[in-house]
């Protein structure tokens, strides 16, 4: 492997219960084998001021936000978390794996709650001047297999972090619609993945397509 390689930013994105977190740790760790260094985070979040907006958007009881109010509070946070954890590490040729990033905003406040999808577009390019990631992998499941295994997750951790689970059915659909439609639209950065498959061959396909990225 050439240890100059310059940094890579990968993002996973999908509805809940897609199992992101078990692919990241994964990927990393088999990156890491690999000889790539790598960095692993997550938004909202990756900064201690992220971390502090994380928990008014995603607990229980963080508040009742608009959906404009919380694409300020997710930018706000991303703007932060650029700055001060992914741009550092990238320039020092790191491999960057986010969960979530700023399809995310597009997926949730604008397909999902409704807000137009050209202030989000705005908010991006004023907060990163359109910074994004090189790579991104969207995990695809059907809705109510994500939740069944979303709110399975919750349970087994005892976690209030729930505020977006617990929207209805609807919601969900259309956010899931929003990533299909996203991936179509930039074909290609986003990879969509079957989720419903075994931990082992989602793994599988997400190392080979990682790999061709880093190799070129």
């Amino acid at each position: 492997m050439n240890n100059e390689k310059k940094g890579v930013f990968i993002s996973f994105e999908g509805g809940e219960g897609t199992g992101k977190t078990t692919q990241i740790a994964l990927l990393a760790d088999s990156l890491q084998k690999k000889g790539y260094e790598v960095a692993v985070t997550r938004e909202p979040g990756g900064t201690p001021e992220a971390e502090k907006i994380r928990d008014l958007l995603v607990q229980r009881e963080g508040g009742d936000w608009t959906p404009m109010a919380e694409s300020l509070l997710l930018f706000a946070a991303r703007n932060m978390h650029v700055k001060d954890l992914i741009a550092p590490a990238l320039a020092e040729g790191k491999v960057v794996i986010c969960d979530r990033f700023t399809d995310s905003t597009r997926a949730y406040q604008s397909y999902g709650r409704g807000l137009d999808r050209n202030i989000v577009e705005g908010l991006n390019n004023l907060s990163l001047n359109g910074f994004s990631p090189s790579l991104t992998f969207i995990l695809d499941m059907p809705v109510e297999q994500g939740l069944m295994r979303a709110e399975k997750r919750l349970a087994d951790n005892l976690s209030q972090e729930d505020r977006f689970e617990r929207m209805d059915v609807e919601f969900h659909e259309r956010l899931r619609r929003g990533y299909l439609e996203i991936a179509e639209q930039e074909p290609g950065r986003c990879h969509v993945i079957n989720a419903g498959r075994s931990v082992a061959e989602i793994a599988e396909d997400l190392e080979r397509v990682t790999l061709e990225k880093l190799n070129v």
